[in-house]
């Protein structure tokens, strides 16, 4: 939980356990957010964590946890993509744990001036890192086919192509600039609430998505993980939607060798290559009756755990997999 009470870690008691701190051990915490994971950890064992957040508001918010734990915690701006590198350049070659929440934290959410919510009205900013394009920009200067690209395959929203239609009249009439103008027109054009949904939701997270390059930057995350564990490393993931989980789960399930054929007539290529992590369970962990209620955003919640073996790690291309799609301006 933050600082002003509004953020809660979800599965952080599970984490914790997938992560088995002890004394003395490296750990990344690479989401860092509002510390929940970082502080949990820290708690647990005479440990120490790195802390990665691409949002530099949250970083200067953590300013008490660094007073309680010293030395302890290193906060780093800067993206779980580059862990690596950023680490390497504190002289941290290999870590024991990583911890990545994909989940967006509710102080991002709540805030209506960082136009991540329809439920607000503010810009259409959605910059996670306050930097570079924002939803606006995209909005108002892609055309027609590359918004319908980014609305159905990242937001999976079926509406996609009137929803992009619609955005583009509406912007030949003034640039879309406000989060209300946009939840307008999906409103006009989804209709009333689907799933439980409100209409705006999946072309919300779309944008989102594709603003701050999640996908993309979740796949560098894995691969740059894998490098930096150390044999016996522990990893753990929550994701929150069924794009995050599904290369999650794939990037596991290669790394793990429980990747089945696509036939069981299929010839065997010969002995595979050792697996560089081994599953802690087969199937995802997700929140407890009890949790979800406390906590309703913790509803979509799926926890993946692994433990780095002493294969060497692999290269990995979420695109060829089809995990990750270009989509073209």
């Amino acid at each position: 939980m933050s600082g002003n009470g509004r953020h809660v870690s979800v599965l952080r008691n599970e984490v914790v356990v997938a992560l088995a701190p002890s004394n003395g051990e490296k750990f990344v915490d690479g989401t860092f957010g509002a510390g929940g994971y970082a502080r949990a950890l820290l708690d647990a064992a005479k440990c120490s964590v790195f802390g990665f957040d691409r949002d530099p508001d949250a970083i200067t918010r953590a300013g008490a946890l660094t007073s309680r734990y010293g030395d302890r915690l290193t906060l780093i701006t800067g993206r779980f993509g580059n862990m690596e590198e950023l680490l390497r350049a504190r002289q941290v070659t290999a870590v024991d744990g990583v911890a990545l929440d994909l989940g967006m934290s509710s102080d991002q959410i709540d805030e209506a001036e960082r136009g991540f919510s329809f439920q607000k009205d503010g810009p259409l900013d959605m910059r996670m890192e306050l930097a570079g394009p924002s939803a606006a920009d995209v909005l108002n200067s892609y055309s027609e086919g590359a918004l319908d690209q980014i609305i159905w395959t990242l937001g999976e929203e079926r509406k996609a192509r009137a929803l992009a239609r619609a955005i583009v009249a509406a912007r030949a009439t003034a640039p879309l600039m406000r989060t209300g103008d946009l939840a307008e027109i999906c409103a006009r054009v989804v209709g009333g609430h689907h799933d439980g949904l409100h209409p705006a939701t999946r072309t919300f997270q779309a944008l989102r998505i594709y603003v701050n390059d999640e996908l993309g930057e979740l796949a560098r995350g894995l691969a740059a993980a894998e490098r930096l564990l150390k044999p016996g490393g522990r990893l753990a993931v929550v994701s929150f939607h069924s794009l995050e989980d599904r290369i999650v789960k794939r990037f596991l399930a290669e790394r793990s060798g429980h990747v089945p054929r696509a036939s069981r007539h299929t010839p065997s290529m010969g002995s595979p290559a050792p697996g560089s992590f081994a599953l802690k369970t087969r199937k995802a962990i997700t929140p407890s009756a009890a949790e979800i209620a406390r906590n309703p955003r913790a509803r979509s919640a799926k926890l993946r755990a692994a433990v780095r073996t002493s294969a060497p790690a692999l290269p990995f291309d979420p695109v060829k997999s089809g995990l990750l799609v270009e989509v073209r301006q």
